[in-house]
């Protein structure tokens, strides 16, 4: 499941950390990041998603 949700997170980041771990903290962090850039927000989702 951990390929899918890093596929999703290189597709549109904040999705995948949302499938991670729903809306919280780490989702509205990555959408902030996101919308700064989307490499930042890509980087930020594959650490969430490896990191639990």
């Amino acid at each position: 499941m951990d390929v899918v949700r890093i596929i999703c997170a290189i597709i549109l980041p904040p999705f995948g950390v949302f499938l991670q771990v729903g809306i919280g903290l780490d989702f509205w962090i990555n959408i902030l990041l996101t919308l700064f850039g989307y490499i930042p927000g890509i980087v930020h989702a594959i650490w969430v998603i490896a990191r639990k």
